[in-house]
């Protein structure tokens, strides 16, 4: 089973030789290593580059521990080194190498040397990394399988795929786990021991119950808009706990460090300009937000809508949550100030769509629901409804485009059709 994951590689050979370090990022398992060491190299291998101009060191095996003290890597790749060809430099879990920014700074100054380097536990996932290295990192940012990349591994049909994709999520190790029960303890023990472990001693965090807890408050709360003013109301109302709002600020920001959640924002489309609180926040992976809430709050609406916004990042889009305000007529006859809310607003360079995700359209009372948002935009960006059901692609009098979740999931030019 390969999974080709075309988008990361043609992001790596878009960036060789470019004098900046290559950072790949992204939460534990989701495939870093095997893009550097299986997918990249091979490439490097396709377009003729020999063995000996390709260093690759894996610090975490224990054949490579002498290579964790700064001084021995550097004389290794230094004797490496024979004539002025080009050399790659492959150097994966990074963050076992001591002092390994200074290492890596004094590696850019060879300049017939192109470095590649992975990490994966929180301090090197931390989002602020790349400063370390002096304005000369370059980040690429992976994310678990897609749905579509996903199915290359998948053995049943498109249906029991994403009905699996969407308990289960898309960590690449899960494709090759033939049960249930398999799926379950990888997915809670990773959590718990990898995860929740990396943030607790990178951010030295006593108060373990708190954090668990509010991992739990925020996975139930998937698609739904908050804050930490809501978050903390929470613990003292049904936790009983007197856990502070600064704290709670900290430990989501310790959570985005290391990606195991995003926020969205909210945008007024008119006015032009973010609102700021409450907003929303989505897990990098749905098997982990399941696993998290021990598989028993399967909501497929929210976790619909988080795999829609996963995709779309994962696609190279900012992920807006949409406010359009509007004036009604109430019961008096009065005029009175609403909002209405657009699930996703995403945008790249010039391109922009409205994204409303809903689960299914019944009637024709949810589909004005799902269209009111949309059609109180004022502007001529394509607005868009993605369903569950297995309707066809079609293009309404109000010029919405209604789309099925596959034909949207498994076609990178959904948007476009």
């Amino acid at each position: 089973m390969e999974i080709k994951r075309e988008k990361y590689l043609k992001a790596l050979t878009n960036r060789m030789h470019n004098g900046m370090i290559k950072v790949i990022t992204g939460i534990r398992r989701c495939g870093k290593s095997y893009l550097i060491f299986k997918i990249f190299k091979n490439y490097l291998k396709e377009i003729h580059i020999s063995d000996d101009h390709i260093i690759e060191i894996a610090l975490d095996e224990r054949k490579n521990k002498n290579y964790r003290n700064p001084d021995v890597l550097l004389d290794y790749v230094e004797n490496k080194i024979k004539d002025n060809e080009l050399y790659y430099l492959l150097l994966d879990e990074v963050q076992l190498l001591d002092e390994f920014e200074e290492v890596l700074n004094s590696l850019l100054h060879i300049s017939n040397l192109d470095i590649y380097v992975t990490g994966s536990n929180s301090r090197f996932l931390s989002k602020d990394i790349i400063t370390e290295f002096r304005g000369r990192g370059d980040e690429i940012h992976i994310f678990p399988l897609t749905f579509k990349e996903y199915m290359q591994g998948y053995s049943g049909d498109t249906y029991r795929g994403f009905a699996d994709y969407i308990m289960y999520g898309g960590l690449p190790l899960i494709l090759s786990m033939k049960t249930e029960e398999q799926k379950v303890e990888y997915l809670t023990r990773l959590f718990e021991e990898t995860y929740i472990k990396d943030i607790r001693e990178r951010n030295r965090i006593d108060k373990i119950q708190e954090l668990n807890d509010l991992i739990n408050v925020l996975a139930s709360a998937v698609g739904s808009l908050t804050n930490p003013s809501k978050i903390e109301a929470t613990f003292k109302s049904k936790l009983h706990s007197d856990i502070s709002i600064n704290t709670i600020r900290q430990y989501i920001a310790f959570l985005q460090d290391a990606f195991v959640i995003h926020e969205a924002q909210r945008f007024d489309v008119k006015g032009r300009k973010y609102i700021g609180s409450p907003l929303k926040y989505y897990f990098e992976d749905v098997g982990l937000r399941n696993a998290r809430l021990g598989f028993r709050q399967h909501e497929e609406t929210h976790l619909m809508e988080n795999i829609l916004y996963n995709e779309l990042r994962a696609r190279g889009f900012s992920v807006d949550v949409g406010v359009v305000p509007i004036r009604k007529t109430v019961s008096s006859g009065e005029r009175e100030r609403s909002q209405l809310e657009i699930d996703f607003i995403a945008t790249l360079g010039s391109r922009k769509y409205y994204i409303q995700s809903a689960f299914s359209l019944p009637d024709a009372e949810k589909i004005k629901q799902e269209k009111t948002p949309l059609l109180n935009v004022g502007d001529s960006f394509k607005k868009i409804i993605i369903v569950h059901d297995t309707l066809n692609i079609r293009r309404d009098d109000d010029g919405i485009t209604t789309m099925n979740i596959y034909d949207f999931l498994l076609n990178e030019h959904s948007l476009d059709m």
